[in-house]
């Protein structure tokens, strides 16, 4: 799934993954992963990213992107079996789990 550009809002998680599961991680956490494909039954949902840090292969971000933090939360209020079920079955493959924030597509007026 290629990402929708009208994202307007962005949730940012980081992990530090246990090396035991980091392959089974980057399939659950990833663009077609477990998370994605709950989120594509929300409207709004706009695409997932997820990153490596450079120096400590161990250690991720996701970037899910929706087009409005409206659309997040009805999806989180719709889906929160579903979302639960999910998480708890992904606890063993992190040592930790933080989240970053949540933010807002910056646009430039001039």
């Amino acid at each position: 799934m290629s990402l929708d550009r009208n994202w307007k809002y962005a949730i940012l998680w980081e992990f530090q993954v246990n090396p035991e599961f980091q392959s089974q991680f980057e399939q659950a956490y990833g663009a077609s992963g477990d998370w994605a494909q709950l989120f594509r039954s929300g409207d709004g949902y706009s695409g997932t990213e997820l990153i490596r840090d450079e120096t400590d292969p161990y250690r991720y971000v996701t970037i899910d992107l929706w087009r409005s933090r409206q659309d997040y939360e009805t999806f989180r209020n719709q889906h929160a079996d579903e979302y639960r079920r999910i998480d708890v079955a992904c606890e063993r493959m992190t040592e930790t789990e933080r989240a970053l924030g949540t933010f807002e597509r910056a646009t430039l007026s001039r």
